[in-house]
């Protein structure tokens, strides 16, 4: 299991998880989220806010590189 994913284990709300490894730090999920979650650091998008993700997928949906899944 992720060091997120154990982080959040149990918790009820969906959070988002990003493949470093897959993100090429374009920002679309910044600029989509709704809530602000995400934030570029280091030629990355890193969930800055997770706990305040809502779940509605649009970083998920818009990511052009699939790196990004909620977790519900």
């Amino acid at each position: 299991m992720s060091p997120i994913a154990e982080e959040n284990k149990g918790q009820k709300k969906p959070y988002p998880v990003i493949d470093k490894d897959k993100c090429k730090g374009c920002g679309t999920c910044a600029s989509v989220c709704p809530v602000e979650v995400f934030v570029l650091e280091k030629g990355k998008s890193f969930a800055k806010k997770p706990d305040e993700c809502i779940g509605c997928h649009a970083c998920a949906s818009q990511c052009p590189v699939e790196a990004i899944k909620i977790i519900e």
